[in-house]
């Protein structure tokens, strides 16, 4: 069946796939980006700390000097979310970046003790209760995933340097 009345809405929704073609990608990127670059100059300016809390870190990361581990985790945070912002390397930076966040959540964002779902549930907040609060990393890993499986699009330096020709 054609329906006329619906033409200028399909005009519409084809401009809007043409345009995510290019740049649905974009916003992730960006925000991503600033969340994780904000944080690595966090580390730049500030303290390590990661001296009170290397016990908490998973294997391999627990064995590896603490200021080592600073440092790993802050030229991360810089460097990678510039790749993002340019969309050169994104499927490798958003690697880097996903795997930073999933040893963050462990060492830092995990509650330390819980006995049944419930109590794991209320750690999903921005705010410690003493129940952990991983729902932001975890925000991150889920808007880090279209990055990481579909790469960055085409309105990247990853397209221009690597499409294929025709």
């Amino acid at each position: 069946m054609h329906y006329p009345a619906l033409a200028p809405l399909k005009n519409a929704f084809t401009h809007l796939n043409r345009l995510g073609t290019w740049s649905a990608d974009l916003p992730l990127r960006l925000f991503l980006a600033w969340e994780f670059f904000e944080s690595g100059l966090e580390k730049w300016n500030g303290q390590n700390w990661f001296v009170d809390i290397q016990s908490a870190f998973p294997f391999p990361f627990n064995v590896l000097p603490a200021d080592l581990s600073w440092q790993m985790s802050m030229w991360a945070e810089l460097i990678a979310p510039l790749l993002l912002l340019l969309g050169l390397g994104t499927r490798f930076a958003t690697f880097v970046l996903m795997g930073l966040t999933v040893v963050a959540i462990s060492a830092v964002h995990w509650p330390e003790h819980w006995s049944t779902l419930s109590e794991l549930a209320q750690g999903y907040t921005i705010s410690d209760k003493g129940y952990g609060n991983y729902k932001l990393p975890l925000i991150y890993l889920i808007a880090a995933m279209p990055l990481l499986l579909n790469g960055s699009g085409r309105f990247s330096l990853d397209h221009l340097l690597f499409r294929r020709k025709a």
